[in-house]
């Protein structure tokens, strides 16, 4: 029996494995901004905001916001092509539309950034709203994002399940008052997401779309 009448999906490490295009265009601009990233663990801005990734590195805006252009400038022309679909990530959105949930992104990614990788990857189709960041600060955060799908119109009333795998997601999820799933063959660990509580675990897309659709929650 279904528990949910929609579901929010993050899109990197849960939809698409993007890291490869993620971490070539970080180095190319921490390279242009002359910024030292020797040592640092790039896979763990995988996922968060890019303004608070930079902002790591220096509390000068106009530098933020020059990392932000240069980022989006070479992810446009080369970074976005180098992701594809986790294995069953199209098989589970089918699955899930056909029972007749209703589906939708809630991603750090502009949703005009988004839309266009969704669309070479195939799974746009399954969505009834594509939705992400702004391009400017004013929707900047996972909460921020999460807060601006639920209130749209087709979820007003609706049970609402969050799925991602990052701590952002799941906390995100709790801001916003949602239960979260999390995935744990994306980029976040066991140990990251346990904290949070999420209300069950996949290992595949086929898990999760099997739990969502079948086995009790």
């Amino acid at each position: 029996m279904l528990s949910y009448d929609a579901v929010l999906f993050d899109v990197d490490g849960t939809l698409l494995d993007s890291a490869p295009g993620i971490l070539s265009t970080l180095r190319e601009v921490f390279c242009k901004m002359g910024t030292d990233i020797s040592g640092v663990d790039l896979m763990r801005y995988v996922g968060p905001p890019l303004r608070r990734t930079f902002g790591e590195y220096s509390t000068d805006e106009a530098w933020i916001e020059r990392a932000t252009d240069l980022y989006r400038d070479s992810y446009a022309v080369r970074g976005c092509h180098m992701c594809k679909p986790y294995p069953g990530a199209a098989e589970m959105l089918r699955r899930l539309k056909d029972a007749g949930l209703i589906l939708c992104t809630a991603t750090s990614k502009p949703t005009q950034v988004v839309t266009p990788i969704l669309e070479e990857q195939g799974l746009a189709p399954w969505f009834d709203l594509i939705a992400g960041a702004s391009m400017d600060k004013s929707r900047d955060t996972k909460t921020e994002v999460i807060q601006y799908v639920l209130d749209q119109p087709l979820l007003q009333g609706k049970r609402v399940l969050m799925v991602g795998d990052r701590h952002d997601d799941m906390r995100g999820a709790a801001a916003c008052g949602l239960d979260a799933a999390a995935v744990l063959y994306g980029y976040g660990s066991r140990e990251e997401l346990a904290p949070f509580k999420p209300r069950l675990y996949a290992e595949s897309c086929q898990q999760l779309a099997d739990l969502l659709l079948g086995a009790p929650l």
